[in-house]
């Protein structure tokens, strides 16, 4: 199938695929006229990129998943090299989220430190 007809048959655009290629994930078959032309299994392997790329791994963690980017990795096990950068991936991510909650306690602290003396500072009505 040609470029575009991938494109169609995966939901994604032509210049995707064509990043996807530069990147070393897709490898087409060049006609004598030069266009790219993919056998069916570059369906699932097009679907895979999009599913590791959506979990937020980059172009670069996906070539880990190459010797399984055939295989229907949604459903299945992973390839061990593939589960070792999801569980490093997943501690970054856990990271983040810790630092993130550091900074979410400092911003509501200091939400409530102004009304509190707001509070304090008003003269009462009585």
């Amino acid at each position: 199938m040609l470029i575009g007809e991938l494109a169609n048959a995966t939901g994604t655009t032509i210049r995707a695929l064509r990043y996807y290629e530069q990147q070393g994930l897709l490898h087409p078959q060049r006609a004598p006229n030069g266009y790219r032309e993919y056998d069916e299994t570059a369906v699932g392997r097009v679907a895979n990129i999009k599913l590791l790329l959506s979990l937020g791994l980059t172009s670069q963690d996906v070539r880990a998943f190459l010797p399984c980017l055939d295989q229907a990795i949604a459903d299945g096990p992973l390839c061990p090299a593939s589960a070792r950068l999801i569980a490093r991936r997943l501690m970054d991510v856990e990271e983040k989220i810790a630092a993130l909650g550091v900074v979410r306690a400092h911003l509501t602290e200091a939400l409530t430190r102004p009304a509190a003396r707001a509070s304090r500072t008003r003269p009462s009505a009585e």
